[in-house]
């Protein structure tokens, strides 16, 4: 006996066939299965997984074989299938071959035949699921080399942002700091771990159509015509279309760099979206960019102090801001020190106990 013979499984309901080729498949010293029924022959694969062959009648009472046939191939896509036929079925067993099935064989036939047609089967079905095996190694290598691109590429993205920013020690750190107060609040919010991740990297990149805006105006020491307002404005839909060839699969990144300046009144842009139509990682963006904004100083204005931030914040809740989002953002302040970039204390909303620490400066 072969020290592992390959199993096979004989669907027929005609006893005497079924068991004449049920003990020549034992001759040729293979493990076989014998089924009186489509319906049976399922069962059996089920409790005898890794059947390698199956070679069936294609006329049997209830379902026949096309339909065990059609089975198998989605059930079980390793396991080769023969047909077992007529001569007057031969049309039939050539629609099996067309519906995967791997041979046919037209009654009667020499039992003689039967190990050659099964031996032929099986070394198709390994010919198979090499190549299947083959050609999945090599679109999981595509799959990883192209993360690993567009790793870089973002990684380059993410570096672009970072070096305008530097550029200007007004905005020097901007993204890190919309990150983290992003953070503080999905974190009182109670957002798992995906949407964090998904924050976090959305919080990093929202400039990113910074990119495609002139520097002189970026870099402007005054205050912006409306004709630089409006190009300024093109940011958002700029950063969405850098880098929606990377995160095409990550939708909730890219709703972040194009609507993080939206309103919940619908006054925002670009897109005039309103309330719960922009979404909530947005709108946790929203905030925290903007409380970014306003405490950090200009050429033309001082920064304000976090206390003046947050009275913003009260008076345009439900207009500018998600109200809920605000009231996150103040909880999550209590218990943190803010990294602000004036000295007071946020003397009506934290305990006199928290002081400020200091925001990463520009490079000298």
């Amino acid at each position: 006996m072969k020290d592992n013979p390959y199993r096979c499984l004989v669907v027929d309901d005609d006893d005497a066939l079924r068991t004449a080729v049920v003990k020549a498949l034992e001759r040729a010293e293979y493990s076989p299965l014998g089924s009186h029924s489509a319906e049976d022959a399922l069962e059996l694969l089920e409790a005898h997984p890794g059947i390698e062959v199956i070679l069936s009648d294609i006329h049997m009472d209830g379902a026949d074989g096309v339909a065990l046939l059609e089975q198998v191939r989605t059930k079980y896509p390793e396991t080769a299938m023969i047909m077992l036929t007529a001569i007057s079925d031969i049309d039939v067993a050539v629609k099996c071959l067309q519906l995967g099935a791997f041979d046919y064989l037209a009654k009667p036939f020499q039992l003689e035949e039967l190990s050659a047609r099964v031996e032929k089967s099986l070394e198709r079905r390994r010919l198979v699921i090499e190549n299947r095996r083959y050609h999945d190694h090599l679109a999981e290598l595509v799959r990883e080399q192209a993360r690993r691109i567009e790793s870089v590429y973002l990684e380059a993205i993410q570096s672009l942002v970072h070096a305008l920013e530097a550029k200007d020690e007004y905005t020097y750190g901007h993204s890190a700091r919309v990150s983290e107060y992003s953070r503080w609040i999905a974190s009182d919010m109670g957002l798992d771990a995906g949407q964090m991740a998904l924050l976090d990297l959305g919080a990093e990149l929202h400039d990113a159509g910074k990119i495609g805006i002139k520097e002189s105006i970026l870099l402007k020491p005054a205050r912006l015509t409306e004709e630089e307002y409006e190009h300024i404005k093109t940011h958002p839909v700029i950063g969405e279309r850098i880098l929606r060839p990377l995160l095409g699969d990550a939708p909730a990144i890219l709703q972040v760099v194009r609507s993080h300046h939206e309103r919940v009144d619908g006054g925002g842009f670009p897109d005039g979206l309103i309330g719960d139509e922009i979404p909530l990682l947005v709108r946790i963006v929203t905030v925290a960019d903007t409380f970014d904004a306003m405490t950090t100083g200009r050429p033309y204005r001082p920064g304000l102090s976090a206390e003046r931030a947050f009275e913003e914040f009260e008076r345009c809740k439900g207009t500018q801001f998600d109200p809920d989002v605000v009231d996150s953002f103040l909880s999550a302040a209590v218990s943190r020190s803010f990294p602000i970039k004036t000295p007071e204390k946020i003397k009506h909303f934290l305990p006199e106990t928290l002081s400020p620490q200091p925001i990463p400066q520009p490079p000298s």
